[in-house]
């Protein structure tokens, strides 16, 4: 697995999800700064960390949607090669036209910093292969722009087409209005595109790999990719 990481001013998730992937693949990332033009030879993978691009500043990765690499995250997405977007990642994504949909402010208006309870509704994505369908999985979540809104067209679409892939539920997989941390419509958690090889998620897989932080659901993402990566077409 070749993976490069997109490091924009403001981000702050870029060594965590560096570490993670390098856990995964037994190699290190690529770390690819925001103001260069292509991606490096051979990636297979280009992840969009969390974090605050840009201060935050205008919409939530609406500048770093229009930095100069992403025009080479573009096209290589449009060549189907596999994007991950984690949190401010997500709202780069979304604002980058590379997946639909916006996040808005949490329904509560607050910033919110605790673990989240998330239903895998699909295990046949490169992003899912390492879990189980209606698997619960639990993983840290920071955000205060974490509502997913779309139009109720758009929804419809995610929903018939199976590319809601990450849902917040309660601990035991159950729907319910309390566990929707931040008032995601459909609870949405985690989406791909039409192609199914870019994916926006707000909750952080890659705070939650290693056994000494008490929790390893996180690491079934990134086992996943890599077995998908290295298994080849």
């Amino acid at each position: 697995m070749n993976a490069a990481v997109l490091v924009f001013p403001g981000i702050n998730r870029e060594r965590d999800m560096a570490r993670a992937l390098k856990l995964a693949a037994g190699r290190a990332p690529a770390m690819v700064w925001h103001a260069q033009t292509e991606l490096p030879a051979g990636t297979d993978l280009v992840v969009v960390p969390g974090g605050f691009s840009y201060g935050d500043y205008l919409r939530c990765g609406a500048i770093a949607a229009r930095a100069p690499v992403m025009d080479a995250v573009r096209a290589f997405a449009a060549k189907g090669g596999l994007v991950l977007g984690v949190c401010n990642g997500f709202q780069i994504l979304c604002e980058a036209g590379l997946l639909p949909g916006l996040l808005m402010r949490n329904a509560g208006l607050r910033f919110i910093c605790h673990d989240a309870y998330l239903r895998v509704e699909r295990a046949d994505t490169p992003f899912t292969q390492g879990y189980d369908a209606g698997a619960v999985i639990r993983l840290p979540v920071a955000h205060g722009e974490g509502n997913y809104v779309a139009d109720a067209q758009t929804i419809a679409r995610l929903e018939g087409e199976g590319r809601i892939v990450f849902r917040y539920v309660s601990p035991d997989g159950s729907l319910t209005p309390e566990w929707n941390i931040n008032g995601s419509i459909y609870a949405i958690a985690g989406i791909v595109n039409e192609g199914g090889n870019v994916l926006g998620m707000m909750p952080h897989p890659e705070n939650h790999i290693e056994q000494v932080l008490g929790c390893t659901d996180g690491h079934g993402l990134f086992a996943g990719l890599a077995h998908h990566l290295d298994a080849g077409p």
